[in-house]
């Protein structure tokens, strides 16, 4: 006998469910919309405050912090759904992620390490010594480092590289250097990150956006029907 209340009362909660008014439908799913947008919102915060932690990491040359940050990053946008707008040369397009995002100190350290070994290797095979300019490879950085500033080039972006190969073949001595120079001079993809997030997750706001999406259907449902029915009834009393 339990057992069978139970049911009637299942019955009748899902009866008063299914007979709740559409307009309260309606509202429900205003509010819904609204409390999906901002926990969106709240994600989106989140992801650029932990962007933001790589890029200081970045401007402090600090390896180990800038991994640790980096996974953070990963691992919040693949669990949570970041929306996001990309501003790509006054057009804009909707992602889904973090965006692009570079981590130009941590190039530039690498970069001028890997020419000052190569200028060490030049040292220890004599070229320098030979080269009647002096430190070339001096010379070709405060030169592309000012065009750098003045022009506004990021130091991975290759106008920099085509500016320092060209200043460095203007030397003689050098022509055989700039083929090389190019092959140790780290890869600028490896210091450029974009994490993809996934278009729906089971998070907070995954979760509210479901069931909005559901409710929609419902009251579309719910609209579509009323349609129908009307347009029967309104044919039926026609053909009386």
């Amino acid at each position: 006998m339990g057992g069978v209340s139970k049911k009637k009362k299942s019955r009748r909660a899902l009866s008063k469910i299914f007979h709740i008014s559409t307009w309260k439908l309606v509202l429900v799913l205003i509010l819904l919309v609204f409390l999906g947008a901002t926990l969106l919102r709240f994600d989106h915060i989140k992801m650029s405050e932990l962007r933001a932690e790589v890029l200081t990491a970045d401007e402090q040359e600090d390896r180990e912090k800038i991994i640790s940050s980096l996974n953070e990053l990963r691992n919040f946008t693949l669990k949570h759904i970041v929306f996001n707008i990309l501003d790509d040369n006054g057009r804009e397009h909707i992602i889904f992620g973090t965006g692009p995002f570079y981590l130009e100190n941590l190039y530039i350290h690498d970069a001028k390490e890997a020419i000052k070994k190569q200028q060490e290797e030049i040292a220890k095979k004599g070229v320098t010594s030979q080269n009647p300019n002096g430190n070339i490879f001096a010379k070709v950085a405060k030169i592309c480092d000012g065009k750098a500033r003045t022009y506004g080039w990021p130091y991975y972006d290759k106008r920099y590289l085509n500016c320092y190969t060209t200043e460095l073949a203007k030397y003689p001595s050098s022509t055989s250097l700039t083929t090389d120079l190019e092959a140790i001079l780290p890869n600028t993809e490896e210091y450029r990150y974009d994490f993809a997030s996934p278009i729906w997750y089971p998070c907070a706001s995954g979760i509210v956006i479901l069931i909005a999406l559901i409710l929609a259907i419902w009251i579309m449902g719910r609209f579509i029907f009323w349609i129908v029915t009307s347009v029967a009834l309104f044919l039926l009393n026609r053909g009386r």
